[in-house]
């Protein structure tokens, strides 16, 4: 298996697992921002499957044709969107969403070939691989997950 598919398929897995361990806070902390005017753990939980969707269906498709990707969403709208929607659903609802999506991009990324995990796709002006592509969430997952853990213990040293 290629080393950077291994990477992101066991993170995927392990983030899978740490976000269950989320179902043990209290309403008060889900609903805590990580700083003032930032969002609370449960937008930052609740905007990765609006994420995950964009990318099963409008980008891991496309890699392996030669139509162009579409256009990717506007970050600010998708990202208002899914706080809007965070703050509608219960804990148990925004957690089932995030596991249900990862479990796809799980399947999704097991059925890329490794032969094509250094395949070089083009995104605007950008051209990189599949792999770099792919392995660029592991970064943006573990900046918010740092943020809820650092919330998470300030809020267990008061």
């Amino acid at each position: 298996m290629h080393k950077n598919k291994e990477q992101l398929l066991m993170h995927y897995e392990n983030s899978i697992e740490w976000v269950k361990t989320l179902l043990n806070l209290s309403e008060t902390q889900w609903r805590t921002p990580i700083a003032k005017d930032k969002w609370t753990i449960a937008e930052i939980i609740g905007h990765f499957p609006a994420w995950d969707q964009f990318v099963l269906k409008k980008r891991i498709p496309y890699f392996f044709t030669h139509q162009e990707l579409p256009k990717a969403p506007d970050e600010n709208e998708l990202n208002d969107q899914s706080s809007k929607v965070s703050k509608e659903k219960s804990k148990e609802e925004i957690i089932e969403d995030f596991i249900a999506e990862r479990r796809r991009m799980v399947i999704a990324i097991n059925n890329i070939e490794d032969e094509l995990w250094d395949q070089q796709i083009k995104i605007g002006e950008t051209s990189l691989t599949i792999s770099d592509y792919l392995s660029g969430f592991i970064e943006h997952d573990i900046h918010h997950f740092k943020q809820i853990e650092e919330l998470l213990l300030a809020i267990d040293g008061n």
